[in-house]
């Protein structure tokens, strides 16, 4: 019996890893769409979402069969609770990217208004503190979480930057203005998409340290 138990939240944490990287491959898509002027790369991704969103019911299904058949205890039911948030916040990083694709169906259909340079670093920046949120709750590395955390910040920033720029464009021309919050409404989803890695992060601490850092004022310390 405990060893099916243990095989089991060995397939909880494949499955999340699964939906982590179908995620981190939906953003990735969502910004190329947006970049290379490709609708139909958008189509595609936006047509995986139903992939995520299955992924996210096995994952829970999963959960709530150990609890009820196992009643865990100590590390093992922090990891199971931990698997089911996580898979509840990568299940809204792909909706964030869903909505990215919609954006740049919009915004392909329009002259392009400047370079993409500070959007795709920004989606780089979301896909790292994915990928390393997703290592950290695997090898349960709290240092990396937290790197994790901290790293929000550099999103944040690229966010702020993006938004005075866009802004200029605005004041200049008005009729830059619909294709102008079209862009902010992407960055503002790259930001949703980091503040779920760092929720991942966040849970990685309370899964290995027993304590929760949500809303702390200095989780990074």
């Amino acid at each position: 019996m405990q060893r099916h138990f243990h095989e089991e939240l060995q397939q909880v944490k494949d499955k999340t890893l699964r939906l982590g990287s179908l995620v981190e491959s939906m953003v990735e898509r969502a910004v190329t769409a947006m970049v290379d002027r490709d609708s139909n790369i958008a189509e595609e991704t936006i047509r995986s979402d139903d992939k995520a969103d299955a992924l996210e019911i096995e994952i829970d299904d999963a959960c709530l069969r150990l609890l009820a058949l196992h009643q865990p205890t100590a590390i093992d039911l922090r990891f199971i609770t931990t698997a089911m948030k996580i898979s509840t916040d990568l299940e809204r990083m792909a909706d964030q990217a869903v909505n990215i694709c919609q954006r740049a169906m919009e915004l392909n259909a329009e002259p392009q208004l400047k370079p993409y340079i500070d959007l795709p670093i920004m989606s780089q920046l979301a896909q790292k503190m994915l990928r390393d949120s997703l290592d950290a709750f695997v090898e349960k590395d709290v240092p990396k979480a937290r790197s994790v955390i901290a790293g929000d910040n550099k999103v944040d920033q690229l966010k702020r930057q993006i938004f005075r720029e866009l802004l200029t464009f605005m004041m200049e021309d008005p009729r830059t203005i619909a294709r102008a919050i079209g862009l902010l409404l992407v960055s503002r989803h790259l930001e949703r998409i980091a503040d779920h890695a760092t929720n991942i992060a966040e849970m990685v601490v309370f899964l290995v340290e027993g304590r929760n850092i949500r809303h702390s004022s200095s989780p990074a310390i």
